[in-house]
């Protein structure tokens, strides 16, 4: 067995159970693309299994801190059996289902999600990879499911020294799904969609939107960087009159449109803007608009801490101008999903966008990923995705 010795206390991250290790804590060692190193402190104490990843930053990541473990077959079974029966005991409200979330549940770089009858996966590190044959076969049988896509097409693969990959991995077919969720549908094309077709992760807060648009009965929603409309139907479901949804992509529109017919919606009560959400948001207050609610669910601004200082900066200013826009009373549900800013940097983030736009609101809650893309204990960084619904006062 190959082994990684570390530098003088670089050890303390795994001690706590903490999968990565970063290049700069290595004193020596190496092995192939997800080869299974044995990890031990400068003094040679074992710390933990892990897979090696020649070209990362993060160049090996934990299977084990079990000495006695062996990292095989079996093992690899029992935690894709593990993960799965975690999710029965989970509130999922929709037959679309994160089964597997990466180190979360002992499988770093493996996401797996459930799209009613088939599963599509991302293999994102070398470990992973090198074990996919294994790991398809184990999320068929614990499933019993028969379609299994491919969508290792994130450019997150470069960094490991992979090629991008996409396509059927078991068997084949169309692949345009619908997914039930809460109480409505959306379309997706689990080809072509974002990440592995779709936003699973915002389920739980569509769902506290319409609820908000039910008890508060919202008149005027603007939805930004809408992508295929989430938000928009939630909305609708929850009795808004009309709801305006901005995003810069003509096909998201397009599959937006399509989900608010889906659901029987009438198609004058959503209106959809092919456009740049800051330049719309200039104009709507150059032109007096205002609105009982926003969303603002913008992509990834910071990916690491080293782009937080001008991330920071992107979330305050369409925050602000977010809330010149927002009714008194209004709600503004607004989400940060990179990993570089913090909840309480948001917190601060969107604290002083309402100061530079002269508003105060009461933060109702604070909201997270759905429960079956878990955070624990020993990975804070599964905390990607950090929201505050803030009701403006007066």
């Amino acid at each position: 067995m190959k082994t990684l010795r570390l530098r003088e206390g670089k050890e303390r991250s795994l001690l706590r159970r903490h999968p990565w290790i970063f290049e700069s804590a290595i004193a020596k060692g190496g092995a192939d693309a997800g080869e299974t190193v044995r990890v031990e402190s400068a003094k040679g104490e074992f710390l933990a299994w892990a897979a090696f990843s020649p070209s990362s930053k993060i160049r090996a990541r934990a299977w084990s801190f079990d000495e006695n473990q062996r990292i095989d077959a079996t093992f690899l079974r029992v935690l894709v059996a593990d993960s799965i029966r975690a999710r029965a005991r989970f509130d999922v409200q929709s037959d679309g289902v994160r089964l597997v979330h990466g180190e979360a549940d002992g499988l770093p770089g493996l996401i797996v999600d459930r799209y009613g009858d088939t599963l599509v996966a991302q293999f994102l590190s070398s470990g992973v990879e090198r074990w996919k044959t294994v790991l398809v076969d184990a999320l068929l049988a614990e499933t019993g499911l028969s379609l299994l896509y491919e969508r290792s097409d994130a450019s997150s693969r470069g960094l490991e020294g992979l090629p991008e990959a996409a396509g059927w991995l078991h068997g084949q077919g169309a692949t345009e799904r619908v997914l039930r969720e809460h109480d409505w549908q959306l379309g997706l094309d689990i080809a072509t969609g974002h990440k592995t077709g779709f936003y699973l992760d915002q389920r739980d807060s569509r769902k506290r939107f319409a609820d908000y648009a039910r008890r508060l009965q919202f008149q005027r929603v603007l939805n930004c960087y809408c992508y295929t409309g989430g938000f928009t139907v939630a909305a609708l479901a929850g009795g808004a009159a009309h709801v305006t949804s901005i995003d810069s992509s003509g096909p998201a529109l397009e599959r937006a449109r399509a989900n608010v017919a889906l659901n029987g919606f009438e198609a004058a009560r959503a209106d959809f803007m092919d456009a740049d959400v800051n330049a719309s948001l200039r104009q709507f207050a150059q032109d007096g608009q205002t609105f009982d609610a926003i969303v603002l669910d913008p992509p990834k601004f910071a990916p690491t801490v080293a782009h937080a200082e001008r991330a920071a900066r992107a979330y305050k200013d369409i925050n602000r101008r977010a809330f010149k826009l927002l009714e008194p009373g209004g709600v503004l549900f607004t989400y940060s999903c990179s990993g570089g800013i913090s909840a309480d940097l948001f917190h601060k983030i969107v604290a002083s966008a309402g100061t530079d736009a002269g508003v105060d609101g009461y933060i109702h809650e604070r909201m997270g990923g759905a429960p079956d893309h878990p955070m624990t204990i020993n990975f804070p960084e599964g905390e990607y995705l950090k929201g505050l619904v803030v009701m403006r006062k007066g």
